[in-house]
């Protein structure tokens, strides 16, 4: 098949892991006989450097053109204080491409037992999706104002929106072991019991799945004391991004979580959960391996390539299990190794 990536590396480590990424679907693209195009634009933080915009007019114009994105990571610290941060970009992107539900698999890879902070006999066998409703809640509701003395965000959902996002977990959890646990925190808000209420309804229509509702806070302690009894965890955006970066914790580092963000139709984004990380950008030894399973995802998702999804996938669980990754995963590799390793073993040569 041919495909036309866009790839938008951002900022930090963003271009580094991204490099990897690439050469990994080069690899699959050369052994399965796929021809894969790739253009390259600005996000973030450098495209506000050089545009004077996180989502210039390039970008946005490149969406039309592709069937598929794949981002780095967008931030940092040296544009915290500006009158538009590099974030707003991002929000901007998925916006544009209408992707409202987000997938964060989070599974503990054998061999990483003893970089998960919990127990070994607590953690093994953890493997969880997070699907988290992305175009809607805090991030997007308005008003959204703030001056010297007050700021106001808004948490806002309709009942359509928590409907698409809703089925999307559920269907998933169809392919997996059929059971959704819908955080949210209805005790309190008032988005999260119209929440309660349209996930109720919409599970009627997956009788094969069971449903429980958790309250987050609830969600966030049983993550930690029994991850493995979750399978899909369905949520709203701002749960979402706080009990993903939980799971990464509990599986071992945020470096190897990947993420895809779907919508009715393409172009759908792909990327790391991991952040720009500038601390370490240029030293050569960020984790690639987040973003190398995020275009695995791709592969599944954007273009039905399930066997190579699954060679990359693969590929990724031999080179932790054998012991090549990076500093943060207790390795002494850098991001260059572990995306070499991966690459050569898609193409059935150990390195």
């Amino acid at each position: 098949m041919d495909a036309r990536i866009l790839l938008l590396p951002g900022d930090g480590i963003g271009p580094e892991v991204v490099e990897q990424a690439v050469r990994v679907l080069d690899a699959v693209a050369q052994r399965y006989g796929h021809r894969f195009a790739y253009r390259t634009e600005a996000i973030g933080g450098g495209a506000l450097d050089r545009y004077g915009d996180p989502f210039p007019a390039a970008t946005r114009e490149a969406l039309r053109e592709c069937d598929a994105v794949l981002l780095g990571a967008v931030g940092g610290p040296r544009w915290d204080h500006g009158p538009v941060r590099p974030e707003a970009g991002l929000l901007a992107l998925r916006y544009e491409l209408g992707v409202y539900a987000n997938l964060r698999p989070a599974a503990l890879l054998e061999g990483l037992e003893a970089a998960s902070p919990l127990r070994p006999e607590v953690v093994r066998g953890t493997d969880f999706l997070i699907v988290r409703e992305l175009t809607g809640g805090l991030y997007f509701g308005k008003p959204k104002r703030r001056d010297a003395r007050q700021a106001v965000d808004t948490m806002a959902y309709t009942a359509e929106e928590v409907e698409r996002v809703a089925r999307v977990a559920f269907r998933a959890a169809q392919a997996r072991r059929r059971r959704v646990h819908s955080v949210d925190k209805a005790n309190v808000l008032e988005t999260s019991r119209l929440w309660r209420e349209v996930v109720t309804r919409v599970s009627e229509e997956f009788p094969d799945v069971t449903v429980e509702h958790m309250l987050v806070d609830t969600c966030a302690m049983q993550l930690v004391r029994r991850p493995t009894a979750f399978d899909v965890i369905l949520t709203e955006n701002t749960f979402g991004d706080i009990l993903s970066d939980e799971a990464a914790a509990v599986v071992g580092s945020i470096g190897i979580l990947p993420s895809a963000s779907l919508g009715d139709r393409p172009p759908f984004l792909y990327e790391p959960v991991h952040g720009s990380a500038p601390d370490i950008a240029g030293r050569g030894v960020a984790n690639p391996l987040g973003a190398i399973l995020s275009a695995a995802l791709m592969l599944r998702y954007s273009f039905a390539l399930e066997e190579e999804a699954c060679a990359v996938e693969e590929a990724v669980r031999e080179v932790v299990r054998e012991g090549t990754t990076t500093p943060d995963l207790g390795g002494g590799f850098g991001t260059r190794e572990v995306g070499d390793a991966v690459a050569e073993r898609v193409l059935g040569r150990e390195t």
